[in-house]
């Protein structure tokens, strides 16, 4: 399917609660690139690139996101792959 990217914003209580720490250590299992932060009205903002297939199935894992949170909505656009190298918390 080739490398694709997707930025997802997920609303809920995913701040301070190991949000992206889970998120970064997910996206590394399925050998993601991109990063996870926060944003100032209390989301967290993640890019996700690779493979098609695994970026999809971080999206799905974005759904329900780890036990310390709870994950009321997401939102999701494809965009261009920006070569980032590793994935990144901030």
């Amino acid at each position: 399917m080739g490398e694709m990217a997707k930025k997802i914003r997920v609303s809920g209580l995913v701040q301070g609660v190991g949000f992206r720490f889970y998120t970064q250590r997910e996206a590394e299992k399925l050998g993601l690139s991109g990063y996870a932060h926060n944003l100032p009205d209390g989301r967290v903002e993640v890019v996700a690139e690779g493979e098609a297939g695994q970026v999809q199935r971080l999206v799905d894992w974005l759904k329900v996101g780890p036990s310390s949170a709870l994950v009321e909505d997401i939102e999701v656009e494809e965009v261009a792959p920006g070569g980032h190298r590793g994935f990144e918390t901030g």
